[in-house]
């Protein structure tokens, strides 16, 4: 979720925009952006400053591929708020006391906090900001590491020859799930051993180096300028090659390989660990879809150090940090509240969480979901789509992250998603998959890890090293199509303000269609190899543009 030049398709119109002020959605006569084949491609870096917002940036006066979302407060929005917007964040819990969000996390205003009642008979006692269905729940296998847990006693050691009918799509999917789990698991194991070797080695000619210099803070032209033979020349040559093409000093080298080595350490305790029940502390069968009660009100987990909460918060960040408060950063939308829903552990999330959340969210007011999390196993997909199709019913939309695995999702299943595996239209209206865009509009345009697909991706938008909220009033890059999706949820977020009337239905219609397009090949996949037209990559052909989809918005009936 990188080479041939992308010719550049848009050129912006200019645009004579009338904004009321006050709380109403502004008035707008304008002509949208459109037509780019004339921008330039943005040779130089990005200043810290344009990295740190580049996803707001507008591509005609930035060069870069950003939503126009400054452009659009600035010559739209103005000083208009529209009505007050919930979206629910289903993710892994967010840090609710962050300094640049207690002023937008949804307060439930029917219940009284702390009194051990469900006061206004929601079904969940004292749910003051939303639901946390994991309890005290942190570490979790994945999908298919459950599976082949829970299958194996019964289909160990069978042949397809000796399973029943009735069986039979039951044991397939155990072999698949059996296959997957030992890929990934020796994969797991190949990428720890391969960090622990390059430390070793690079510990070994760090330490010889700094011996023949006399110290360890050596530059990168002290490195150059030593004199070195035989096996000091190997060292100097493995260091030479650190700095010249990670471009960081040694200890920041060792740094990231001791936070790798610790990555896959802790897959193997926990997402392959045949051994966990991640599952145990919150008590529920969770299989079985009829028992509800269970989880807590603590949206923030169990986890004094809320180093769980991080990507929750990072992605409500994204989508309403307070504006213009003098820290922090600025959320894409400016009135909206996020209900917390904890739902995603530190593994794969579980079928009867996610559609319990969704029902949760539109229950209680949420006209927006964002969904940054997905798995491809799925035990009891019907749940889920049961459940988007409730929020259909009730008009809320559903914003989804494609996918973080350079995969074409037409040929990949991922889960949730909006496919109906027995015709081509889709379940739902309500349901908007994005992909990830990264900050050079180039030939490198989509994010090296981002799912695609012209039939189950909708759009893409700004995912690749994107600057959030983190708990304890920390603020951190994070990246993936996980970033793409609450970008997107805040633009919905938005049109669903000002323009209330417009239906779920609608609100994704006028995403997909007024964004940005191009006519350039882009490589996908990261593969250099595999250039494709990028209005192929997805159902709108797309990038998502605030400023656009504001006045088209206002032309919807």
């Amino acid at each position: 979720m990188k080479i041939p030049f992308l010719k550049p398709a848009l050129v912006m119109g200019s645009a004579l925009i009338l904004a009321s002020c006050g709380s109403g959605s502004p008035k707008i006569v304008s002509t949208p952006i459109a037509n780019i084949d004339s921008i330039p491609l943005k040779i130089t870096d990005l200043s810290e400053t344009q990295l740190k917002g580049w996803g707001g940036a507008d591509l005609m006066t930035d060069t870069i591929p950003g939503m126009s979302v400054e452009k659009a407060y600035s010559e739209i929005i103005k000083n208009n708020k529209g009505q007050k917007t919930i979206v629910a964040v289903i993710d892994s819990g967010v840090d609710i006391e962050h300094e640049d969000l207690d002023g937008v996390i949804w307060t439930n205003t029917d219940e009284i906090p702390g009194n051990g009642k469900d006061d206004d008979n929601n079904g969940y006692i004292d749910d003051m900001h939303g639901w946390n269905f994991l309890g005290d729940a942190v570490e979790e296998n994945l999908e298919y590491t459950r599976i082949y847990k829970r299958l194996k006693p019964k289909y160990e050691g069978k042949t397809a020859s000796s399973i029943s009918t009735a069986d039979r799509a039951e044991f397939i999917y155990y072999q698949e799930a059996k296959e997957e789990y030992g890929k990934e698991y020796e994969e797991t194991v190949q990428n720890r051993n391969q960090y622990e070797q390059i430390k070793k080695q690079l510990v070994a000619a760090h330490q010889a180096v700094s011996s023949q210099l006399g110290k360890e803070d050596y530059t990168k032209e002290e490195l150059n300028k030593m004199e070195a033979s035989g096996q000091m020349a190997q060292y100097k040559g493995m260091l030479q090659q650190i700095q010249n093409n990670v471009n960081e000093n040694i200890p920041e080298a060792l740094e990231e390989l001791d936070e790798g080595i610790e990555y896959y350490a802790n897959r193997l305790e926990t997402h392959f660990n045949l051994d966990l029940d991640g599952r145990a502390p919150v008590g529920d069968d969770p299989y079985d879809i009829t028992d509800t009660d269970y989880g807590n009100a603590n949206v923030m987990g169990p986890s004094e150090d809320k180093e769980d909460l991080k990507h929750g918060t990072h992605v409500a960040g994204i989508i309403a940090a307070e504006r213009n408060n003098n820290i922090g950063i600025n959320g894409v939308a400016n009135n909206a509240e996020i209900m917390v829903l904890r739902a995603v552990p530190d593994g794969d999330e579980y079928d009867k969480d996610i559609a319990l959340a969704i029902r949760y969210a539109v229950d209680n007011g949420a006209k927006v979901i964002n969904t940054s999390f997905g798995k491809y196993f799925s035990p009891n997909p019907e749940w889920v789509t049961e459940a988007i199709k409730y929020a259909e019913k009730n008009d809320v939309l559903i914003v989804n992250a494609g996918g973080n695995e350079g995969l074409n999702l037409d040929e990949n299943t991922v889960y949730p998603n909006d496919q109906n595996p027995e015709a081509p239209q889709e379940i739902s209206d309500n349901f908007l998959t994005v992909g990830a865009l990264n900050y050079d509009y180039g030939a490198q345009l989509v994010a090296d890890f981002s799912n695609y697909g012209k039939t189950n991706v909708d759009v893409f938008a700004p995912g690749t090293k994107i600057w959030s909220t983190t708990p304890n009033n920390e603020y951190e890059y994070l990246q993936g199509t996980s970033m793409a999706s609450p970008a997107v949820a805040g633009v919905a977020a938005i049109i669903r303000s000002f323009y209330p009337k417009l239906s779920a239905a609608q609100v994704k219609q006028v995403i997909m269609d007024s964004g940005l397009t191009t006519n350039a090949d882009v490589i996908v996949g990261g593969d250099r190899n595999n250039t494709q037209d990028f209005k192929e990559l997805s159902t709108s052909g797309k990038m998502v543009n605030l400023y656009n989809a504001l006045i088209l918005a206002s032309q919807t009936k």
